[in-house]
Formats: C-alpha cells, structure tokens, sequence
C-alpha cells in the first residue's frame, strides 16, 4: 500500500512542479528532478511521515525496476532515429563525433585529476583520477530525449544529438572498462588483459547481437495482429523482456559475460524499425503509454540524488575540477569533430553544451568502481556531478537547441483556450 501511496505522490507531485517550471521557462524534466529531490530521504523523506515522501535510501532502491523499465523504453525510442536515411546522411559524422567527443572528455578529466593528485596526493589517488577520467565520457540519454521531446525539437543538431548519445554508451563502455582495469592494475600490481580488452567488446557484441534478435522476433510477432491496441501490447512486451534479459549475467572460462541494457533496447528498435512498415505510427503510440513512465524515472532518479555529499569539502573540491574538465572535453571535443566532419557552424557552436547531462550510465559505473581502496571517494564524486548536472544540463540543452532554432515555441496549449503562438527567442 505504501509503495502505490508513493508512486502516486511521485506523480502527481512531479506533474505539479512541472507547473511551476513552466512558469520559470525549464525544462519539465527538472521540475521533475527537483520534485524528487524535495521528495528524497534528506529533504520531506526525513519528516518520516507515513505516504509523504522516502524516508531512506532503501526504499528508493525498492524502485529501481521502474527506472530499469523507462531506460529500456528510451533506449527502444532511440533506435528509431537509427534509421537507414538517416544514417546514409549522417551515419559517418555521428560515429565520429560520438567517439572522440567522449575520448576528449576523459582525456581532459584525466589530466586535470593527475595534476591534482600531484599537487596534493591526499585529495585524490591515479587510480581514481583514470576511473573518473573514464567516467567523463558517459552522457545521460534520458534527460536529452525528454527536452527533446518537450519541445518537438527537430533539424540536424537535434538528429545528429539523438545519434550521439546512443552511440556514447558504447564507446563509455569500452573506455570505463579499460581504464577501470588500469586502474585496478595500479592497485593489485598486475593487469588482467581479459577485463581491460575482451569483456567491454564481448559485451557490446552480445547486446546488440540480442537487441537485433529481439527487433526481428517482435516484426514477426507484430504481423500477426492488426489491431493498434494489440500491437501496441506486443510492443511494450518485447520492450520488457528485452530489458530483463539484459540483466542476466554470468560467467565462463574465467570470462565475465553481461549485457548493455541501454545497447540491446536500442539495437532493438533500430531492427525493427528498419524493416517495419507500419514502425513510425507504432512508436508514436509507445510514446504516449510511456509519459507517466518517464515522469516517475526522472522523480525517482531526483529522490537518488544525496544532498550529504555537499558537507564534504574534498568530495566538492575533487567534483568542481571533474565537472568544469568535462564540460570543457564535452565541449570542445564535440566542437573539433564537427569541424573534422564537416558540420554547421550552429552545431559546432552548440552540439557540446547538449552532452553535459550525465545521470544512470555513470552512477552504474560509480557502483561497479566502489572496488577500488578509493571507490567511495569516486563515487561520491559522480553523485555530485549528477546533482550538478541533472540540475542544470536539461535547462542548456533546451537553450541550446532553441538557439540553433530548432525548437519553436507553441504558446498556451489548452482545450479550453485558443493557442497563441510565442514570437521566436532570439539569443544574441
């Protein structure tokens, strides 16, 4: 009874900042994030009032398979920009900026995070320095797709930012994973080549190897019933059965083998897609069954966000010079690969602000480094850079995609009132 008291006030509560958000001209997806963090265990959850809010950490983590359930769906969405025009028209550009945008990100971080471990090696250690480095490079899909989606933006940056952002989770992937084994190495005096080199390319395989299984079975699956609302069921099915398969996990001959949720539901969608007839009304109608799913993973993702880490000096300091060197990586990284490929000036300008967001990809490796003698350090490190950017990245992506004009604002939209369109923002 608690939990479906709790989901509800997420909900409602969620949809009620949004209000105000509107007001104040934000993205709803913070007002979303901030509706959580009142409803979080340091804020209204500390009140410890029965139905008002989540009292303890535990208990948001009871919820972690609705947030588990929406990465699956925004993923699935965002195989549907995957299509084969689109790739023949921006296939190369995307690929390119989606790797060395990442790879300028943890070179960045890294660096600045060496040179501060020099100068004071009790603030932070090298294997630390290279995790969060590789860290650096993980960008939040979810918070960039809901702007999106917000404001119907639409044009080349929009296009080639949705490619981006799936094809960063891979290239995260790989990163994390050999950095992750370099810095284990540091530790322990020995390098396990299997985990830096086999296991991140073992794992991107399987899942979109599984992801592209899955797109087929559901087209032949789909052309069995005619009716939307049937179609539709199937479709949000194979959604979820594709994002439990994705946790099954296990190993063999001394090799870990595990799937990328965010990869397999995405290869999902991308098969299907492609060699379905009838995909595009079909993703629309997944679209809107999703809308309350969303608003919970954002509310939920805000009640994670932990406010204690602001009383530590050292985790803030450590944040402060991980967060403006990845930004500038971002940045810059995206900015000298449209340049390489040959983009618009409006994207190079704008391009890398949108890839600041950073949430659930890089918290799961936050977890995954809580094994090295400083992991607590670490990720109390990508915690508050979360916090930071949940905050604040919604609100730039949104500016900036209004500055390239590619948003178009709609005005009042009300059953009950006659829509007045909004004059264009003009940014200087």
């Amino acid at each position: 009874m608690e939990i479906l008291i709790q989901l509800s006030i997420c909900l409602v509560g969620g949809l009620l900042m949004s209000r105000l958000a509107k007001k104040l001209n934000l993205p709803a997806v913070t007002a979303y994030l901030v509706a959580g963090l009142l409803l979080g265990p340091y804020l209204l959850g500390a009140l410890d009032v029965t139905g008002i809010g989540f009292h303890s950490p535990e208990v948001v983590s009871r919820l972690d398979i609705i947030s588990q359930v929406a990465l699956g769906f925004i993923a699935f969405t965002i195989g549907n920009e995957f299509r084969l025009e689109q790739l023949k028209s921006m296939g190369r550009q995307a690929i390119t900026v989606g790797i060395l945008q990442a790879v300028a990100a943890t070179a960045l971080v890294d660096a600045a995070l060496v040179v501060l471990h020099f100068i004071n090696p009790s603030l932070i250690d090298l294997s630390s320095a290279i995790t969060l480095g590789a860290i650096a490079a993980a960008t939040a899909p979810a918070a960039t797709l809901m702007v999106v989606r917000q404001y119907k933006a639409n044009g080349p940056l929009t296009r080639l930012l949705l490619l981006v952002v799936a094809i960063d989770d891979a290239v995260g992937l790989v990163l994390f994973s050999a950095s992750f084994g370099v810095a284990m190495a540091l530790e322990s005096g020995s390098i396990n080549l299997v985990t830096v080199l086999v296991e991140p390319v073992i794992e991107i395989a399987l899942s979109l190897a599984l992801g592209g299984l899955a797109g087929w079975v559901l087209f032949l699956v789909e052309k069995f019933f005619h009716s939307r609302s049937k179609r539709l069921s199937i479709s949000i099915g194979f959604v979820l059965l594709t994002a439990g398969l994705s946790m099954v996990e296990f190993e063999a001959g001394g090799i870990h083998f595990g799937f990328s949720l965010l990869l397999v539901c995405m290869m999902t969608g991308t098969v299907f897609c492609n060699i379905c007839d009838f995909s595009e009304e079909l993703m629309g109608r997944v679209d809107g069954w999703t809308a309350p799913l969303f608003v919970l993973f954002f509310v939920l993702s805000g009640a994670e966000l932990n406010l204690k880490i602001l009383s530590n000096p050292m985790v803030l300091l450590v944040g402060l010079v991980y967060i403006v060197a990845r930004s500038l990586g971002k940045y810059l990284g995206a900015y000298g690969s449209c340049a390489l490929t040959g983009c618009s000036d409006s994207i190079k300008k704008h391009l890398g602000i949108t890839l600041l967001p950073q949430a659930g990809v890089a918290l799961g490796m936050a977890l995954t480094a809580q094994q090295l003698a400083a992991g607590a350090m670490v990720r109390s490190v990508v915690l508050f850079s979360v916090l930071v950017y949940e905050l604040v990245g919604p609100a730039l992506t949104k500016r900036s995609l209004l500055a390239a004009g590619e948003i178009h604002e709609e005005g009042r939209t009300s059953a009950r009132k006659k829509n007045t369109p909004k004059p264009p923002v003009q940014f200087g």
